[in-house]
């Protein structure tokens, strides 16, 4: 009796969603910290470039405050813009903020277990269980030392296999830190053809892509309405779900021959938890916490290391006098000796250059989000519970206060007057507080290795002709677009 087109839907259930969300939250308006008037359904979206959202929000913050509402669509969510109220809120305050909200998009295949994105009881077991288990397999030890040395030798090799022709370093270098968490995760690494890898990483470049397209987003604030409708947001599903069945076959492989008195990975020592019979083995240790947990470590173990190390090689490619002060360093104190992590302390000025490579990366700009546990009453203003609470980065990582020269590239700002290292407060790419990345050391540790290593054997140019661009491509993280880069061996 009725037609409808897609359209006429979509704006009627907004306007049924919109509605209920204004009523329903009337009594919560008081007081919430300020921030730009929202439009009817909308919000402030109308306000934030889809491209680089963390510089519109920027840029309220410096006409609202350094803690600002802003109206996602119908949700209401609070940034905050300086490190004190980072701080403050994650450290001082961490148990009002601990929670992670329910995004969506990653609840459709997930829901809420894993560690990442999951909550309570559930979260303190996967947290302590990755933890710990990640430093029996030797995390921040020279086990993983060991580890990471193999796989640059196998990461030099590969790169010299193309002379001093160009290449595009995407691929190679994140399997390379991939087998790292893979090789603890799975108790083995992938050569860089195998098919198996290279589907792995497919799925893993094509979702970090496709996390920052417009339907994602739109999903992840109208996810019932949204469903229905065409977008990159199947696309991620899709690619999902064969990340998660590749999971499943291969612990379900592992449990056939597990064995109790010799645990060869972290999948291994998650099964034996599941046998142990106590209350925490059944209700925390089944096989959706397993899978998630899995895939989770998988992501952020390549995802952020990968991308920083692509933003270094272009970053030297782009400033080679600061190239050749690192090689000049790494000359001097290592030589053609293997780099090892112990090095790191004699290196300040390769130190400097880590952290500003991290610095002006900005992996996640925008920061990864917590949500209020309850009603929280916040340096005046009031928050309600539920309320998704982001730490914005990219003001961090950028405030005068903290660096003199915020938009260079500048590994001064990690440099005292006589040149030694010197730490700087705000600079928190892990974050900070209860739900601060678990693989810190790790990733530490990978980074000065691999990126030690490759200018140890490499001078890294751009090709003739080619010109740098150092704006951002579309994704969940903020990395570089595909470049090609020449490798000039040392050696």
């Amino acid at each position: 009796m009725f037609a409808f087109d897609p359209f006429s839907l979509l704006a009627t259930a907004l306007v049924i969603l919109f509605l209920v969300k204004f009523y329903s939250n009337r009594s919560q308006q008081k007081n919430l910290p300020p921030g730009p008037r929202p439009l009817p359904l909308i919000g402030n979206l109308h306000m934030i470039d889809s491209r680089e959202p963390h510089k519109s929000l920027l840029k309220m913050s410096k006409q609202y405050g350094s803690i600002i509402t802003v109206h996602m669509g119908l949700q209401k969510v609070v940034f905050l813009c300086d490190y004190d109220s980072v701080k403050e809120a994650f450290v001082n305050r961490g148990d009002e903020f601990i929670n992670r909200p329910r995004l969506p998009i990653f609840y459709k295949t997930t829901k809420d277990h894993g560690l990442v994105f999951s909550n309570g009881e559930s979260w303190k077991a996967m947290r302590r269980f990755t933890i710990s288990t990640m430093r029996d397999y030797g995390m921040g030890k020279k086990a993983t030392e060991d580890k990471i040395n193999v796989e640059t030798e196998f990461l030099v090799q590969a790169i010299k296999s193309y002379g001093e022709k160009p290449f595009v370093t995407l691929n190679l270098i994140n399997t390379s830190v991939a087998n790292i968490i893979i090789s603890i995760v799975l108790g083995h690494r992938f050569s860089y053809d195998d098919p198996t890898i290279v589907k792995l990483m497919d799925l893993l470049n094509e979702n970090t892509t496709n996390f920052g397209a417009g339907m994602v987003q739109l999903y992840n604030m109208f996810p019932t309405v949204v469903e229905f409708l065409p977008g990159a947001h199947h696309k991620v599903f899709k690619n999902m779900r064969k990340m998660l069945d590749f999971i499943t076959a291969t612990f379900t492989k592992q449990k056939n021959d597990l064995d109790v008195n010799d645990q060869r990975n972290l999948i291994d020592a998650f099964l034996v938890k599941q046998q142990e019979g106590k209350s925490e083995s059944t209700q925390y240790f089944h096989n959706e916490n397993l899978v998630a947990l899995v895939d989770d470590l998988f992501v952020a173990g390549m995802e952020t290391t990968s991308t920083t190390l692509r933003w270094g090689i272009l970053l030297m490619m782009k400033y080679p006098q600061i190239q050749k002060k690192v090689q000049k360093e790494i000359d001097t104190i290592i030589g053609t000796a293997q780099p090892q992590a112990e090095h790191r302390k004699e290196m300040p000025y390769t130190d400097a250059v880590i952290h500003e490579i991290q610095r002006v990366g900005d992996i996640i700009p925008a920061g990864v989000p917590h949500e209020t546990i309850q009603d929280v009453e916040f340096k005046g203003y009031f928050i309600p519970k539920g309320t998704s609470v982001f730490p914005l980065m990219y003001s961090l990582m950028t405030d005068e206060a903290y660096f003199e020269k915020p938009h260079d590239f500048y590994p001064e700002h990690f440099l005292d007057a006589e040149g030694n290292f010197k730490k700087n407060e705000a600079f928190i790419p892990f974050l900070i507080g209860k739900r601060s990345c678990a693989g810190e050391t790790l990733a530490r540790m990978e980074l000065f290795l691999f990126f030690t290593s490759l200018l140890q054997n490499f001078t890294f140019q751009a090709p003739p002709g080619a010109e740098l661009d150092l704006s951002p491509a579309q994704g969940f993280t903020h990395g570089p677009k595909p470049y090609m880069t020449c490798a000039v061996a040392r050696n």
